[in-house]
């Protein structure tokens, strides 16, 4: 009965609900909860979980591979080519640099092959992903200095994990014994073909992306379900993985290449919420595994060997690391973080561990010694941050700020949001691009939104009343959030999550009549819009033009009309329910509106008003119609 689904799901769930707020509560990273939840529930403490976290760690890598995705969503080609210098420059010199001295020191210190010692050197320099961009999510690091150049160099290192994989068999003369985890359909096939089968799959999920995948998302979009949409998401990232898998690649490869393909389309935001639920869980899943993996058994036998080695090597990853920032001329503190950060091993190392096991290039007892290592190293960086942050950072110095500039558009962290872009918004849009402001749109609208992108604007597919997107629209550091959706239910709804998530945020919001801005004020949002008003009374100045009054006059009028209107539907919003009271109330303020308008009027009229009358004005409004 313990081993069932529901079970082992509540052993999980449990343990990540009772350990994260803990370690947030104590002012440590999320990481560090999951990470011991791991370890309690896990084979040397409770025991409550499987084998070692075995069972678990298959399906939790998959949370990685959907973070690539994620990180390729946000990477777009041009963007990728712009940070060529970092990703090639830090991330090669880091990983060669790292290598070689790993390599000298482990040679002369310790009797293994040198084919293990290679391996191990290699295995080592790969650091964590998952907990560096995680950590930086929760710090808002990602903006920094410090934060691009952690992107780069984890980025090289993903990518290079490709070719690693490749290098170990040639170390075994490629001969690999038993039933690997890396089995292909093409592993027989001589090397020049597989180099053709593999540049092919690549290129294919490329092509694929854009002239087949983008297409399929419009047709879905068109259906307005929004879980097909997700289903459509996972179907995506899985396919790809698939894919990749069965020519012998990395699944996290194919998943972030196809998060580059479908970086410029306007399906970006809406992917990245539908996918960010499932990644931050399996994430969450990941690092219980990698809690549960910590094999204390083999730890206990040689505690010494263990702690030694980990410290040496994080302090030869971390001193190298800071020479690697010192070269591209980082700040002390945005450096000493880089090195810290950085300074562990990563997920992909239980990857190469496990398959120079099976391809017989290390014994199991040093193979297990060194997952043991990796895990100890990742659940240490959580604390060497902390320590920073607490210690050592406060003494070099003012933190490097993070810059908004409009000119940056195609980061995505515009000051103004605008959700809904019909005619309505679209208009707002407009008049903002023209003054040089930038906005993120948004829009449910899948053929509006692929017209407007054509036509140069920034416009994104998705349900703005869903978190996750508004999240990665960028509302959390955005300044101005324009409710702008035709549906006024659907628009008080997204007012309400944006009001409750995103306080900061100052609110514009539609209001289509006065029923809508009487649901704004009880929300408390005095900024609202009410279109049928604004176009009501151009076409009352219209009219009373046309019936002999002076433009100006009436131009004038008609501001001084929604100047006392809305103040009365502000002192009729707190009556609203009550219909009796609410009527009364408003045939009293007719009255006081029509007597203000009167007396304005007058008044205009006794100072002989003749603006917008003379020659010049007339001669530009003949020219303008």
């Amino acid at each position: 009965m313990t081993d069932g689904f529901f079970f082992q799901a509540i052993i999980y769930l449990l343990a990540a609900v009772i350990c994260v707020p803990v370690a947030k509560k104590l002012g440590l990273s999320s990481i560090l909860g999951y990470l011991f939840a791991g370890i309690i529930i896990g084979p040397y403490v409770l025991g409550l979980i499987g084998q070692e976290g075995q069972d678990i760690m298959h399906f939790a890598e998959f949370g990685v591979v959907m973070m690539l995705f994620l990180i390729g969503l946000e990477l777009e080609p041009y963007k990728f080519w712009r940070m060529r210098k970092f990703i090639l420059g830090m991330g090669s010199l880091q990983m060669v640099l790292t290598t070689v001295v790993l390599f000298v020191a482990c040679s002369i210190v310790m009797p293994w092959q040198w084919e293990t010692t290679l391996i191990i050197s290699i295995a080592l320099t790969l650091s964590s992903t998952a907990i560096v961009m995680q950590t930086l999510k929760e710090k808002g690091l990602a903006k920094t200095s410090m934060g691009r150049s952690s992107f780069a160099v984890l980025l090289f290192q993903d990518i290079a994990v490709i070719p690693i994989l490749a290098i170990l068999p040639l170390l075994a003369d490629g001969h690999v014994s038993g039933q690997n985890i890396h089995e292909s359909l093409i592993s027989n096939y001589p090397n020049w073909l597989q180099t053709i089968i593999v540049l092919s799959t690549i290129a294919l999920v490329y092509l694929g992306g854009r002239y087949l995948i983008i297409p399929l998302l419009h047709v879905i979009a068109k259906t307005r379900l929004q879980e097909m949409f997700t289903a459509s998401a996972l179907l995506l990232v899985m396919g790809v993985s698939f894919m990749m898998q069965l020519v012998g690649l990395s699944p996290a490869l194919g998943a972030f290449i196809a998060g580059m393909v479908l970086a410029n389309s306007e399906f970006r935001h809406e992917l990245e919420g539908d996918i960010g639920p499932f990644k931050g869980l399996l994430l969450g899943l990941f690092f219980i595994g990698v809690g549960a993996s910590i094999n204390f058994t083999i730890m206990m036998a040689d505690p010494a060997f263990i702690i030694i080695f980990t410290t040496i090597f994080n302090s030869i990853k971390f001193f190298i690391l800071l020479l690697v920032g010192k070269i591209y001329k980082k700040s002390s503190d945005q450096n000493l973080l880089f090195g810290f950060a950085l300074s562990q091993a990563g997920e992909f190392g239980f990857v190469i561990f496990g398959f120079a096991l099976q391809l017989n290039l290390m014994p199991t007892e040093l193979s297990n010694q060194m997952m043991a290592v990796i895990a100890i190293s990742m659940l240490g960086t959580p604390f060497l941050l902390l320590i920073n942050e607490k210690w050592i950072d406060p003494y070099f110095g003012v933190k490097e700020q993070n810059k908004n500039k409009y000119d940056h558009i195609e980061e995505e962290e515009n000051d103004v949001v605008i959700a809904g872009f019909g005619n309505f918004g679209s208009t707002i849009g407009r008049l903002l691009k023209a003054n040089g402001i930038p906005a993120t749109i948004l829009d449910m609208d899948s053929d509006r939104v692929d017209s407007l992108r054509k036509m140069g604007f920034k416009v994104y597919y998705g349900d703005a009343s869903r978190l996750e997107l508004l999240k990665a629209a960028g509302c959390d550091n955005a300044k101005l959030f324009i409710a702008a959706i035709d549906n006024p239910q659907v628009n008080l709804y997204v007012v309400d999550i944006v009001k409750k998530h995103f306080p900061h945020l100052k609110i514009l919001a539609r209001a289509r009549n006065r029923n809508d801005a009487f649901d704004l004020l009880n929300m408390g949002i005095n900024d609202f819009y009410r279109e049928n008003l604004y176009s009501a009374v151009n076409l009352g100045i219209d009219a009373l033009v046309e019936m002999g009054h002076r433009k100006y006059t009436a131009t004038r009028q008609g501001q001084r009309f929604i100047k006392y209107d809305e103040a009365a539907t502000r002192r009729l919003a707190t009556n609203r329910h009550d219909k009796q009271t609410l009527l009364a109330g408003t045939l009293r303020e007719i009255e006081i509106q029509e007597q203000l308008l009167k007396q304005d009027l007058y008044a205009q009229l006794g100072a002989q008003d003749h603006g917008w009358e003379s020659a010049e004005r007339r001669k530009e409004e003949n020219t303008l119609e």
